[in-house]
């Protein structure tokens, strides 16, 4: 976030840390759930507003403290109605964006958790970039309480830049913050966190959060998986599926793998066969993505007609199988084309 005079964001916190916060200056321990009720529920940008607190609380407060609410600095629209929306960090030398996808019935908004990625996948235009910080839990949570349609929403996915796994202290106290009864108090099950498969932190998601999880698949051949994305090389898929199914998928939690059809590389009924094979007895839903054509990336999107005999394939197989729809491709909004450059 941008420099302010305190030290420590509000934003973020858990209820447990502004517990300690409270005690470290010696207010009483009930100021902690009156902070989480200003900063959560009334959603206040300023220490100062917070005026069920002595003076001199808030005159100490602002002294070692800060609410890292800011403004997104530009915001792109699709012709069909998707939003991007460009956010600084770090005293506005590193940006960060995020995505808001109206629906009928839905709302989504798709956040951020790192800038830039450190997982390197060859098709993705984050991952080209490389790696060049971790977001605060503040910095994610401000990415749903800085935009107008903060109140529209109904489900948010971690699907932005980054990886959840490699910074998953913040994104569990970002997501602790929306489902908490002192938070925001939503279901889990509206929040959907993504993975290309970093296996210690993935049990560590499964062991301490319920939300939904969707894993980067796009390939089954593990060879070839190995030659897209380089986290093949530590975390086979093989260790992945082996990890998922020591746990009960028939409850309200959900797993989806995202699986991205290139051309001539991934998309025929061999590939499709073999992703039968592998998710074999796993509780779980396929959905396939257009891959989403860019400089940065030497490949090219499947064929409609192959797209959909992949999809036939799997569905006449017992593996539920979806097709996402495209949104925001003209903004460079779309799945894998955030960079941080808000054009």
């Amino acid at each position: 976030m941008k420099d302010s005079t305190g030290t420590s964001n509000l934003l973020g916190m858990t209820l447990g840390q502004l517990q300690e916060l409270c005690a470290a200056e010696g207010f009483p321990r009930f100021t902690a759930k009156q902070l989480c009720d200003w900063l959560y529920k009334k959603r206040v940008d300023s220490i100062d507003a917070m005026t069920n607190l002595s003076l001199a609380q808030r005159a100490r407060l602002n002294e070692v403290a800060y609410i890292g609410r800011e403004h997104p600095v530009n915001c792109q629209v699709s012709r069909d109605g998707t939003k991007k929306y460009l956010f600084e960090t770090e005293n506005g030398e590193r940006r960060v964006e995020s995505v808001f996808i109206p629906e009928e019935e839905r709302a989504t908004l798709c956040v951020s958790c790192q800038v830039g990625c450190k997982m390197g996948c060859r098709f993705c235009v984050t991952g080209q970039q490389g790696f060049h910080g971790h977001l605060s839990a503040g910095d994610i949570l401000n990415q749903l309480f800085s935009i107008p349609e903060y109140d529209r929403l109904t489900n948010m996915v971690f699907m932005g830049m980054g990886e959840p796994m490699d910074n998953l202290d913040a994104v569990l106290a970002a997501t602790e913050v929306m489902t908490a009864p002192w938070g925001l108090g939503w279901s889990p099950r509206r929040i959907t966190v993504s993975t290309v498969g970093i296996v210690p932190g993935l049990k560590r998601f499964l062991d301490e959060s319920q939300c939904h999880l969707a894993v980067s698949l796009h390939n089954p051949v593990p060879q070839e998986r190995l030659l897209m994305m380089p986290v093949q090389k530590a975390y086979p898929l093989s260790d992945v599926l082996a990890l998922l199914r020591q746990y009960n998928w028939s409850g309200q939690r959900r797993l989806s793998f995202e699986y991205t059809m290139f051309r001539g590389l991934n998309d025929d009924l061999a590939h499709a066969q073999k992703l039968v094979e592998a998710l074999k007895g796993l509780e779980c839903r396929v959905n396939l993505i257009r891959f989403h054509e860019s400089p940065e990336a030497p490949f090219k999107t499947s064929m409609p007609t192959t797209i959909q005999a992949f999809q036939n394939h799997l569905n006449r197989n017992g593996v539920v199988c979806t097709l996402r729809a495209s949104r925001g491709q003209d903004i460079d909004a779309a799945c894998g084309l955030l960079a941080g450059k808000g054009n």
